[in-house]
C-alpha cells in the first residue's frame, strides 16, 4: 500500500560502553564503520527510501552529537536534535519519550546503533501495512542480545528478550513503523508502559508488545536481508565482511556474539 509520510526517529543517546574506548568521546552513532559513522549509514538510507524528516535523540555526549549534526548538513537538511537528559538512569523508552511529539502521527522508530542498507529499509516501506508494523527475520538459535518476537501470520503477538524458543522464531531488527495518521495507537501506550513499576527501565519494545495485546500488529518479514546492530568491535568487522557481498547478503546475526 502506499504509505504516508513517514517521520524518523532515531534512538541516539545511550552510553555504548561495550564499544570502549571508542565511545570515551563520543556517542555511539558517531563511531566510523566503512568510512562513515553508523548516523551517516541510517541518515542516508532513511533519505534514500523517501523520508526526509528526522528526529535524533541525544544524550551521552550530546555535545559532540550537536557539532557534528552542524557540521555534516546545512541548516536545510540537518536531522532536528532532541535531548534525553534521563539517558543514564533509563531504558530505550526514556529516549522514545524524549521524542513523543514526534509520534503522535506517521512515524518509523529506530535503535540509533543499527545499519541497515537502503534496500532493506525501501522494500520494508514499500511492504507496511495500515496501523503499526515491526521488521522482522527468522531465528533459528537466538543470540543473547536478540529482541525475541512471537508471529503468526504475519501479526505480532509478543516482543520481548525472553521469550521461550519454542514460541518465539523471530527477531525484531529495531525497526518499528506506525502507517497511520494518528501514531498507530503507540503515543498513549507509551504513557501507559511508563507509568507501570519500573517502567522507565523497560526496553521501548514493551510499547509494541502490550499494543500487540490490544491490537493489530504487523509483522514486516525478512530472509536474509543485510543489516546489523553495532554493539562490540567484532559487529564492525562483520558488517564490512557482509556488504562487500551485497548479491548474496546473509543473516548479520547468525554468528553468536
Amino acid at each position: 500500500m502506499t504509505s504516508p509520510r513517514l517521520h524518523a526517529v532515531l534512538l541516539c543517546a545511550g552510553l555504548g560502553s561495550r564499544l570502549l574506548p571508542l565511545t570515551a568521546d563520543r556517542p555511539k552513532c558517531l563511531i566510523e564503520v566503512g568510512g562513515r559513522t553508523i548516523l551517516d549509514h541510517q541518515v542516508s538510507a532513511l533519505r534514500a527510501a523517501g523520508i526526509e524528516a528526522i528526529t535524533v535523540v541525544g544524550g551521552y555526549r550530546i555535545d559532540r552529537l550537536e557539532a557534528y549534526l552542524g557540521e555534516r548538513w546545512n541548516a536545510a537538511e540537518r536531522p532536528e536534535l532532541v535531548f534525553n537528559p534521563f539517558y543514564a538512569i533509563s531504558s530505550s523508552i526514556g529516549s522514545v519519550w524524549a521524542a513523543r511529539g514526534r509520534l503522535s502521527g506517521p512515524f518509523c522508530l529506530l535503535n540509533g546503533d543499527t545499519i541497515y542498507d537502503p534496500a532493506l529499509i525501501a522494500d520494508g516501506l514499500s511492504r507496511l501495512a495500515e496501523g503499526l508494523n515491526l521488521f522482522v527475520e527468522p531465528v533459528a538459535a537466538p543470540a543473547l542480545d536478540d529482541m525475541l518476537v512471537r508471529v503468526e501470520e504475519d501479526r505480532v503477538l509478543a516482543v520481548a528478550k525472553d521469550l521461550p524458543a519454542t514460541m518465539a522464531r523471530h527477531r525484531s531488527l529495531g525497526f518499528i513503523a506506525a502507517n497511520a495518521a494518528d501514531g498507530a495507537g503507540y503515543l498513549p501506550m507509551l504513557e501507559r508502559v511508563l507509568r507501570e513499576v519500573e517502567g522507565a527501565q523497560s526496553f521501548h519494545h514493551a510499547v509494541v508488545d502490550r499494543l500487540a495485546r490490544d491490537r493489530v500488529v504487523h509483522a514486516v518479514p525478512f530472509a536474509g536481508g543485510l543489516w546489523n546492530e553495532i554493539d562490540r568491535p567484532e559487529d564492525m568487522a562483520r558488517w564490512l565482511v557482509d556488504s562487500a557481498s551485497p548479491a548474496a547478503p546473509v543473516d548479520a546475526h547468525a554468528i553468536a556474539l
